[in-house]
């Protein structure tokens, strides 16, 4: 039997027409040597297209059409990442939960030793963290190390690297998680709320590659501007989350992984 039932691998999506074909072609690439790993049973690629005015929307839809293991999902209006995310959580079928920027910042196989790792550690979820960030230039490293300071310091967060985009989570965890942000702020929330209610979160150092084609909005100021204001709007709010018993966290790992749950995955 597989180690997990399925995998969604999720690409939220705003004007990436020079990405989305690589990003899809590469995360098919690994989702088929887990399967014939027997790592996962199934795989999906959801893409959530966060209202593109390029082709963004017309590239998704015609690799959906050639191939049934991709889904898209188009925002009507721009919704930005917290929106993208919370709509691709909310969608995604899989097991697993694998979130990735569409400019791969990341060697996608390292989704291989992510699972083997939640696995044998009995984790909820593997959090990525940069390795040799020079490439980005000093501001992008200052803002960065001043952030995550800001985060560690207001919740006692322990990840180290709380916005790199490589997140694999136990879908699972949704039933307890609540996410509100809108904007890049909900990469913090997502940690502190796994943090507060007990879900055991692994740190795993991963290679960096930074873009270089399109333009990242995350050091623009009004990205940063938002979210400082929703840390200070919501710290009270996420503060105040108390843990979970224990057996609310192991009934999250493993509801999806007992054979009556399969079953019923299956049968569904």
């Amino acid at each position: 039997m597989p180690q997990f039932e399925s995998l969604t691998v999720l690409f939220p999506m705003y004007n990436e027409e020079a990405y989305i074909e690589p990003a899809v072609n590469a995360a098919r690439t690994v989702c088929q040597h887990l399967v014939r790993e027997r790592e996962v049973t199934d795989y999906e690629i959801l893409i959530v297209d966060d209202a593109s005015v390029d082709r963004t929307a017309v590239i998704a839809n015609r690799l959906a059409e050639r191939d049934t293991h991709i889904r898209v999902i188009r925002h009507p209006v721009n919704r930005k990442l917290g929106g993208c995310l919370k709509t691709g959580f909310s969608a995604a079928r899989g097991e697993l939960v694998l979130y990735s920027d569409a400019d791969l910042p990341f060697d996608l196989y390292e989704i291989v030793r992510a699972c083997r790792l939640l696995r044998t550690h009995q984790a909820d979820a593997i959090s990525g963290y940069r390795l040799h960030r020079t490439a980005e230039g000093w501001r992008r490293m200052l803002y960065s190390a001043i952030w995550n300071a800001l985060v560690r310091t207001t919740f006692g967060l322990p990840q180290r690297d709380v916005n790199f985009s490589f997140k694999l989570v136990r879908r699972s965890v949704f039933d307890h998680v609540v996410l509100t942000s809108e904007g890049s702020f909900i990469d913090a929330e997502l940690l502190i709320q796994l943090d507060r209610l007990g879900f055991r979160v692994l740190q795993i150092g991963i290679d960096y590659f930074p873009r270089d084609r399109g333009i990242s909005t995350l050091a623009s100021w009004s990205v940063i501007h938002a979210m400082l204001r929703e840390l200070f709007e919501r710290r009270r709010v996420l503060r105040q989350i108390e843990r979970l018993p224990e057996s609310d966290v192991a009934g999250a790992r493993e509801r999806l992984t007992s054979p009556a749950a399969r079953m019923d995955s299956a049968n569904s």
